[in-house]
């Protein structure tokens, strides 16, 4: 079986690669292609151009940017239909007389090309229909070979072993987000000098930056590279069938991810308006920027990014008395360093060094790139807003999706490190199940430690304690 290489082998140093090793034919077989690279063709030619034959097999920058565009056009299944149906007709398995050495040729690759979509794009297969003409076709390819019928059932075991994994996560965050109460309410049950804070499960900020990675990597390594197209997913205007369409919208490991950048941020702000004693809440506030310093050491640029969200709320900021007791100079750099102006341009320097250092990385550690998760999305929305899916002749802009694979397969490389710090089952608890504040209960705190400084602030306050205290 030829072995798929690393993502970070699909990309050269200029970018990606392009050239498809296309014959002539190609280029008027609905393909276009510029200085041998492909920039567009028909969605049909484009399907063509996945399924191998004897002399072909396509190239694996091309596998992975069609099979993560296509669903724009048109269901993983449809698709996969379709080279189920180009396989057994051109390469005749569904013929019992058929030349078996023609079988023998052709019958490793279209199985690389299986294994190549079951890994990278495992989710798909979540579809029953998927599934089925999977094991119809890489039935076909067993029959007549015992090494093939090896590597097939390791293919699809190999699956079904991701594919649990990934029902059993979706389980533990469904655990976690019924079992997360508002800390208001723990607070009204339980006196505060008994309850915990972050600095007394965890006094060493650089052991809570390391558990922030895990919680990161962890969410991250479920994440789909589809997630990214599927969360822009529209009607294309080529595609009659309305029914099913938003089957396709299957982004919830995304959503997940983006809801603890959330509930971190939030987290963040309640350790911080917790305390009674205006030194205990500056001792907090410190203690957070040295676990943000820590997490940009560490090249998490999404925990450092929530921490300072999470200082930067109104119900912390407005916290005069409180920060006059902090020494801000480290803070400051840190928000230098994810200053949003010239759309990020600092951050986006260090995120670039990180890049490097992980590619020349001798240690898991110096691995690690955790990206701000937001700005991610967003880059990738506006690519997908900037330029079209399809030119005016109804050929696929396929140099847009060139653009789209080499950023989301950039991501596909991070995702995929082992996080190298031991785990601390108690402290990520704290992190993934405690309680925090909602934005009303984070305000009413701000307030109690600090008065209301005008009339709106007092009247906000009056309200917040009546509905949420039931006090006047």
């Amino acid at each position: 079986m030829p072995q798929t290489p690393p993502f970070s082998a699909m990309f050269d140093s200029s970018g990606y690669n392009r050239n498809l090793y296309h014959s002539a034919e190609d280029s008027c077989g609905g393909l276009y292609y510029h200085d041998n690279n492909l920039l567009s063709g028909s969605l049909e030619a484009l399907i063509q151009h996945l399924v191998p034959n004897v002399d072909y097999y396509p190239d694996r920058t091309y596998i992975f940017t069609f099979l993560l565009s296509s669903r724009l056009f048109m269901h993983p299944y449809e698709l996969m239909a379709k080279v189920c149906h180009l396989c057994v007709e051109h390469q005749r398995l569904s013929d019992p007389s058929g030349d078996k050495n023609q079988i023998r040729k052709i019958a490793p690759k279209i199985l690389q090309l299986l294994t190549e979509w079951t890994e990278t794009f495992p989710y798909d297969f979540r579809d029953e229909r998927m599934m089925r003409n999977l094991k119809d076709l890489a039935h076909r390819i067993a029959s007549g070979e015992e090494t093939y019928r090896k590597n097939v059932q390791q293919m699809i075991q190999c699956l079904i072993r991701k594919l649990a994994a990934l029902s059993q996560y979706e389980e533990v965050l469904a655990k976690i987000s019924s079992t997360s109460t508002d800390r208001l309410t723990v607070l009204k049950t339980k006196p505060q000098s008994i309850q915990r804070d972050i600095i007394t499960v965890c006094s060493d900020p650089y052991t809570l930056a390391q558990q922030l990675t895990h919680i990161e990597l962890e969410r991250l390594n479920y994440i789909g590279p589809e997630e990214f197209v599927q969360a822009f997913v529209q009607k294309d205007p080529l595609d009659n069938d309305k029914s099913c369409y938003s089957e396709r919208k299957k982004t919830r490991n995304l959503e997940a991810y983006v809801e603890w950048f959330n509930r971190l941020s939030y987290l963040v702000a309640t350790e911080i308006c917790m305390p009674v004693k205006k030194k205990h809440r500056a001792r907090m506030i410190e203690y957070f920027i040295d676990v943000a310093r820590e997490c940009f050491n560490i090249g998490n640029f999404n925990s450092l990014m929530a921490i300072i969200s999470g200082m930067n709320m109104s119900p912390v900021s407005r916290l005069k008395k409180t920060w006059a007791k902090v020494k801000t100079a480290k803070f400051d750099v840190l928000e230098h360093q994810m200053d949003p102006s010239s759309n990020f341009y600092n951050y986006r320097t260090a995120l670039r060094g990180a890049a490097q250092r992980s590619l020349t990385a001798h240690s898991s550690r110096e691995k690690i790139v955790i990206p701000f998760f937001s700005l991610l999305i967003k880059d990738i929305y506006f690519l997908n807003e900037g330029c079209a899916n399809r030119l005016p002749n109804g050929h696929v802009n396929f140099e847009k999706f060139w653009e789209l694979a080499k950023q989301v397969s950039e991501f596909m490389t991070w995702k995929q490190v082992e996080c190298p710090f031991e785990r601390d089952r108690k402290i990520l608890q704290y992190l993934l199940t405690v309680s925090v504040f909602s934005e009303d209960a984070l305000y009413l705190a701000s307030y109690e430690s600090e008065g209301p400084e005008n009339h709106i602030e007092k009247d906000r306050w009056k309200s917040l304690r009546s509905s949420l205290l039931g006090r006047v």
